[in-house]
């Protein structure tokens, strides 16, 4: 009998950065890998930084199908929405195509739903609250694919994490060791309620120090705004016309109508895959 088998796509949170280990990171993938039995694991990380979910539909599930999991991840959609070309409807048709395809080769589905990268990066309201609407978009899309597909799903967009220093890297985007254990610890109560993780939970404990307000603000004014950068070139363009728009929408009293505006098209998004037949739902 082989050992059990678990892959994971995704972009630079499941790649693991912001827990180094070595000259490589590690993340709360492998570490909840470790969890999955009592014994070998075959884990294999497809994950690469700055993927968004077309980069996974082209080039990580055809290498995860191979593999052929017990156990898989898909956790993307934050690079999505520092894009000027982002698309609920395409985001949403993606990831319905990503998830059918494992699932009906019967394996385990992990996903996440996870905060806006504008609150993280503590960006001023204007800018914030219009990737902060994309961020719920995709996060509505994971919710109800999620769902229909029968998934493990870890609601991590929200609580005390999410605000607490010592979960967070000093790039305030990516967790820290301590936020990639409790992703993968939150991970392991859920698959160990369902009997799919037989072997211990990971430690919630950090092996290295917490990283200190200084670092945090030494990356952001050197990294940091290279980062950014490279992340909306694009989108920065598009980020200054959606935030004049909001100005004007909240000095009118209409914020809620840019609410509405986002729900339909994910509301949207979805009736138009509910309409098509996937083998993992007629299974």
């Amino acid at each position: 009998m082989r050992a059990p088998r678990f892959v994971a796509l995704g972009d630079s949170l499941t790649e693991g950065v912001g827990d180094p280990v070595g000259d490589g990171w590690r993340g709360w993938a492998a570490l909840l890998a470790d969890g999955l039995r009592a014994g070998d694991v075959d884990f294999t990380n497809l994950a690469v930084s700055g993927a968004q979910t077309r980069d996974v539909l082209e080039r990580q599930l055809p290498a995860g199908l191979a593999l052929q999991p017990d156990v898989v991840s898909v956790v993307v959609g934050v690079n999505d929405t520092l894009r000027c070309t982002f698309d609920v409807h395409a985001v949403a048709a993606r990831l319905d195509t990503i998830y059918a395809a494992f699932r009906a080769q019967g394996a385990v589905l992990l996903t996440a739903c996870l905060p806006d990268p504008g609150t993280m990066l503590g960006l001023p309201g204007a800018l914030a609250r219009p990737l902060a609407r994309r961020q719920r978009a995709v996060n509505a899309v994971v919710h109800a694919l999620s769902e229909r597909y029968g998934a493990v799903h870890l609601h991590a967009a929200e609580g005390s994490w999410t605000t607490e220093r010592a979960m967070w890297s000093s790039d305030r985007l990516h967790p820290s060791e301590r936020g990639h254990r409790q992703l993968a610890v939150r991970f392991h109560e859920l698959l160990a309620a369902r009997g799919i993780a037989t072997g211990g939970a990971p430690s919630v404990e950090p092996e290295l120090p917490v990283p200190t307000k200084s670092a945090s603000l030494w990356w952001l004014a050197t990294a940091g705004t290279g980062w950014v950068a490279r992340r909306c070139t694009d989108l920065l363009p598009q980020l200054v016309t959606l935030a004049v728009d909001e100005m004007r929408h909240r000095a009118r009293g209409t914020s809620g109508r840019l609410d509405l505006r986002a729900a339909h098209a994910v509301s949207m998004a979805l009736v138009a895959l509910s309409v098509q037949e996937r083998p993992a739902e007629a299974a």
